[in-house]
């Protein structure tokens, strides 16, 4: 919120009703400043005290939606220029450039290839998300066409590529519904498609000729025509520049409020780099460096995949730990006579305990605890992972039922909890594992359950 309390108690309804759960209008106010309360909370407050209090509180970098249903993206809306300060809300959309130049095998093995790069990781869904549909036709039938095939083959979201206003509307009389982003407003065609955006409701990217002062004529520009939902090209294709204009964007937007630059940016990595490996390593810094959405002449596994981590990492909260889902997961298609570990769910411990055992090639059942993220040793000092926590979920989660044997091996670090667990689970044997994770497969292939 960009206004202080008493700038918004002015134009709230003075009512003191505390229908909005607190007891005065000030007080209310001043969580409203602090971002601790919605302004619907406020049942009476009026439709223009909304409209100026909403264009106050959004943020400087407009956040955009791109696409519908399960690939519907959002860009922007970003409040920081560093990660430590709060953190990055918005993940940076990753996607493929198909042209219509391209023959069905390679348009089939882009779609595939697309589909079958999901992972979950964290309990988080990680994948690409857009489909660039480049025309190179310059015909408004055949690329309508060649949109409609996309269409019925993917759920994507879409951006539409064509400098052409007559091509584009030809595209977007029949993937309106689906929300592309239109790429792209230039100077030179900006009369002709700008008005594209407004007539079919879809979001819209500008090209700026390479420099930051044309990129703002356009954006000032369309919003003139009261077009919101912008996406910012600066038109530049070397990586030196591009990553000056970025940063130059993003501080400008949120540092010294310059609107017409308040909005995400969009990365054309497949023009950039002349390699897979060169568009990863553009893609790479761009995730980093505030890009809205990269986008790549190909999605191979090999080189998208460290990206979606790298992705991951950035936009996850730094004031909140990663975790892993509490719970019990067999490796390496564990039976009944299979050992039973225990770890705590801070996610780099439960990866690593997961990697060794699964490396080990040893049948196992791991059972994860909730720690709240916490490491094996800083949860058992801060009582998270007691004997008494640790046992009341090992009979709550399950994983007996899959075991006849009486044994639970917890981690070396949470030796001391030992005795206090064989309380928990009477007639259980509990054996102190290793210490250290890589210790896991050398431990395995000697311990057999009692």
């Amino acid at each position: 919120m960009g206004m202080t309390g008493i700038e918004i108690f002015k134009l709230l309804p003075k009512t003191n009703c505390g229908e909005c759960g607190v007891s005065t209008c000030l007080a209310f106010a001043m969580n409203l400043a602090a971002g601790k309360a919605e302004l619907a909370s406020c049942p009476y407050v009026s439709e223009e005290a909304k409209k100026i209090l909403a264009e106050q509180s959004a943020p400087p970098i407009r956040t955009v939606v791109i696409g519908t249903g399960d690939y519907a993206t959002k860009v922007g809306g970003e409040l920081v220029q560093f990660r430590h300060e709060k953190t990055f809300n918005n993940p940076t959309g990753l996607g493929c450039v198909i042209s219509t130049d391209e023959d069905d095998a390679s348009v089939q093995g882009k779609l595939d290839r697309f589909k079958a790069l999901q992972f979950e990781r964290v309990g988080v869904l990680m994948r690409p998300e857009f489909i660039a549909i480049q025309d190179k036709t310059n015909d408004p039938a055949k690329y309508k066409a060649f949109v409609e095939k996309i269409m019925g083959m993917t759920d994507a979201a879409l951006i539409l590529v064509s400098p052409n206003p007559d091509v584009m509307e030809a595209a977007l009389s029949v993937a309106k519904d689906r929300k592309p982003l239109i790429y792209a407003v230039t100077m030179k065609n900006g009369p002709k498609m700008a008005p594209l955006a407004k007539k079919y409701d879809c979001p819209v990217a500008i090209r700026s000729d390479g420099t930051l002062d044309t990129a703002m004529k356009i954006t000032q520009n369309l919003m003139k025509m009261e077009i919101k939902d912008i996406v910012i090209d600066t038109g530049a294709r070397d990586l030196k520049t591009v990553f000056t204009y970025n940063v130059q964007i993003r501080r400008a937007a949120l540092v010294d409020k310059v609107r017409p630059l308040g909005f995400p940016t969009i990365i054309f990595a497949n023009e950039m780099a002349s390699t897979p490996e060169e568009e990863t390593l553009v893609g790479a810094t761009f995730i980093a460096k505030y890009g809205g959405i990269v986008l790549f002449s190909d999605l191979q596994p090999h080189f998208i995949y460290p990206l979606l981590l790298q992705r991951l990492n950035i936009f996850t909260d730094p004031q909140r730990p990663m975790k892993a889902e509490p719970g019990f997961y067999p490796i390496n298609n564990p039976d009944e006579n299979s050992p039973i570990l225990v770890t705590c769910n801070f996610s780099l411990t439960y990866f690593i305990v997961a990697g060794e055992i699964e490396a080990s090639r040893m049948p196992a059942w791991l059972v994860v605890k909730d720690t709240e993220g916490l490491s094996v040793m800083t949860a058992w000092a801060a009582g998270k992972f007691s004997g008494e926590d640790v046992g009341a979920w090992i009979k709550k989660c399950g994983v007996l039922d899959k075991v006849k044997h009486k044994s639970v091996v917890i981690p070396g670090y949470a030796a001391a909890i030992s005795g206090e667990l064989e309380e928990e689970l009477p007639g259980y044997h509990v054996v102190v594992g290793p210490r250290e994770a890589s210790q896991i497969t050398k431990f395995l292939k000697v311990f057999t359950p009692k």
